[in-house]
């Protein structure tokens, strides 16, 4: 396998060409379609849309900003930027993206100055953090599509990912529940698979010592998940300035709703990034709400160009540079290895302080 491997991928790598190829050329009138609206798309929303999802972005890694200023580490802000386009590119490039961009974004946290416990932490507080805030902007939409008139199909399934995400939320807060669920997932593993063997006790100190590596208080918690609301709510204008840039009226009964549920479904690993999923999600959404079929397609595919295409460039593009500054001494690669003061706060089982600042 090993040495036929380069040219089992060359072969794939073909297969995969032709079957995209083949999509695409029974796709013919759509495209065809798709050309007419660039010809007569208005361009003056175009750069509006376009700086509205670089926005989204930035509030993303202000988010994580926050979360680092928890653990009392200021990261380097520029960087951290980077590191936002760079991860989501490297999501939306590979079939096993999030794991690949978890561990780039562990390293270079570690780079910033975290230790590992911090950076596990921050990695551990960004996904919460996203789903929370996602599930948020899912149920206000939910909230306003019902009150003008919309289908309530998708409420179980909103509220329900609403509440999952709260409750995973609560165990960053609360450490008795946290503590529960540990140590149950850890009986449960031992129980079905024998693993992990060892002292379970132990085991279970040293996962909260991790977990509870930083205590937030309520103001820091609000800004962190306003932070992440704003990441999703300029992503979404970014979504209504393409109806806008194709002469359509916005979808405004279920606009915020298919969205939410659209990157709800992006969620799972299906596709790298969710491509395929979230088109054909908010697509089917949108029309189910009332809006047109053809300028829902073109507005959907618009903005994927935008948050799908565009910021897969843009990240690698960052990706390279990053890895020059690595090579050129600007980030080295001890600094993974160094003593820093940001770190975890002891973990004691007998004391629970909810909402206190990190120590």
């Amino acid at each position: 396998m090993r040495t036929a491997w380069p040219a089992i991928r060359i072969v794939v790598g073909f297969g995969l060409v032709g079957l995209a190829v083949w999509v695409l050329s029974s796709k013919g009138t759509e495209l065809s379609g798709f050309a007419n609206i660039i010809k007569t798309l208005d361009w003056w929303w175009v750069p509006l849309a376009f700086a509205a999802e670089v926005l989204s972005y930035v509030c993303f890694s202000a988010m994580q900003y926050e979360l680092f200023r928890a653990g009392h580490l200021v990261p380097p802000w520029r960087p951290l930027v980077k590191l936002s386009f760079a991860s989501q590119a490297l999501t939306n490039s590979l079939p096993v993206g999030n794991a690949v961009a978890t561990v780039y974004g562990f390293r270079w946290f570690r780079r910033f100055g975290a230790d590992n416990t911090l950076a596990v932490w921050a990695l551990a507080g960004t996904l919460v953090a996203a789903m929370v805030s996602l599930s948020l902007v899912a149920v206000i939409g939910l909230g306003l599509a019902t009150n003008q008139g919309a289908s309530l199909d998708l409420v179980p399934v909103l509220i329900g990912a609403f509440v999952f995400a709260l409750t995973l939320g609560s165990l960053f807060v609360y450490e008795r529940p946290l503590n529960a669920v540990v140590s149950a997932a850890l009986r449960v593993s031992v129980r079905l698979t024998g693993r992990p063997r060892g002292d379970t006790h132990q085991q279970v100190d040293s996962v909260m010592t991790w977990m509870t590596a930083v205590r937030l208080s309520w103001s820091q918690i609000g800004r962190i998940v306003s932070w992440g609301t704003f990441n999703w709510l300029l992503d979404c204008a970014c979504f209504a300035m393409m109806f806008l840039a194709i002469h359509a009226p916005i979808p405004w009964k279920g606009l915020l709703l298919a969205y939410g549920a659209g990157q709800l479904a992006a969620t799972l690993p299906i596709t790298p990034g969710g491509l395929g999923v979230v088109e054909g999600s908010i697509t089917v959404a949108l029309v189910a709400f009332g809006g047109a079929e053809s300028s829902t397609a073109y507005a959907v595919l618009l903005y994927r160009i935008i948050s799908f295409w565009f910021i897969l460039v843009v990240g690698w593009l960052f990706i390279g540079q990053l890895a020059l500054q690595v090579r050129w001494g600007r980030w080295t690669r001890q600094a993974m290895a160094s003593d820093v003061e940001a770190g975890p706060v002891a973990y004691e089982p007998a004391v629970s302080t909810v909402g206190e600042e990190a120590e």
